[in-house]
């Protein structure tokens, strides 16, 4: 007899546990989650888990500590209730940029959390476009780094925009660049930043043509959105068209709302690998691309013990 699939979800993403509990025609597993007096975080599995494939739905986003603390509490309780096998699936993996040592005496806390992930007892990883693909290096279980970029060509598509640009904002972002322009036949540009010397702001070089040309700017995360508006500006100044932008996941911490609504972007598609912040989901600004089938797809092939990779062909 086969293992049956139970789908959990933490506090951080509900609404993508959803969806893809929806694709995998599942319900979301029963479970208590909540705090003692003191904050500590308590769980309660609500059905019976002994020998199912268990798979837990944790973003480690904002608040970044309490959404792992929760995955790794939800994780021993499942261990504890004798699943089969415990599967998180982290479609944003929060701490990834701090994946080697900038200087001394810092540490290294994307193989921290992969440790804490390890000592959890989770079988398996599963994560979306992860900052740094070495990452997985750091794990000794399996890691599927699935990428959102069927998603995201999809909805670029669909602005039906005629001989577009892909463009990099830096340097280290041209293989995605590169990628997404192949699978639409657009041309490709890439933003250099210099600071020519100490406090003097960056200049912004454009290597390619983009005047009179409809751009896409393409990253793996939004975060403050600096980067990214003044990129566009940079664009707009040398005679863009229009610029857009498409990243996985939307960070979209501190000041990112504002700079991007008052920045020469037409729109800004990210994927609910994290929920978009509450001043965002009223702005036209922003457009929202679900990853929850593709999550839910790349479940089903595990569970089936089927290919991932051929997804991405």
């Amino acid at each position: 007899m086969s293992k049956s699939i139970a789908l959990f979800s933490g506090n951080a993403n509900p609404g993508l546990a959803g969806v893809m509990a929806h694709h995998l025609d599942v319900s979301l597993g029963r479970i208590k989650l909540g705090r003692f007096s003191d904050g500590e975080i308590q769980v309660e599995i609500g059905e019976n888990v002994r020998g199912a494939d268990a798979y837990i739905v944790q973003s480690t986003c904002t608040p970044v500590n309490d959404s792992l603390m929760e995955m790794l509490i939800m994780a021993d309780a499942l261990r504890r209730s004798s699943a089969g096998s415990v599967t998180a699936v982290i479609p944003y993996y929060g701490y990834a940029r701090q994946d080697r040592k900038v200087a001394g005496r810092t540490p290294i806390t994307a193989k921290l959390v992969a440790d804490l992930i390890s000592t959890a007892q989770i079988t398996r990883v599963v994560t979306i476009d992860l900052h740094a693909g070495q990452i997985q290096g750091f794990f000794n279980i399996p890691v599927d780094n699935l990428y959102a970029m069927p998603v995201l060509l999809n909805e670029v598509r669909q602005l039906g925009l005629t001989d577009p640009v892909m463009v990099s904002p830096d340097a280290g972002g041209v293989e995605r660049a590169r990628a997404y322009a192949k699978r639409l036949d657009a041309n490709l540009a890439i933003i250099d930043k210099r600071r020519e010397r100490a406090n003097v702001s960056e200049v912004m070089h454009i290597i390619g043509d983009v005047k009179g040309r409809d751009c896409v700017l393409l990253d793996d995360m939004i975060d403050t959105a600096g980067t990214l508006t003044n990129a566009a500006r940079a664009l707009h100044e040398q005679g863009a068209r229009s610029v857009f932008a498409a990243a996985t996941h939307a960070v979209l911490s501190g000041p990112a709302v504002g700079r991007i609504i008052d920045s020469p972007l037409s729109q800004v598609i990210v994927t609910d690998t994290i929920p978009l912040r509450e001043e965002a989901r009223g702005s036209s600004r922003f457009r929202v691309a679900s990853v929850g089938p593709l999550l839910g797809e790349a479940v089903r092939r595990i569970h089936n013990s089927d290919s991932i990779s051929s997804l991405f062909v």
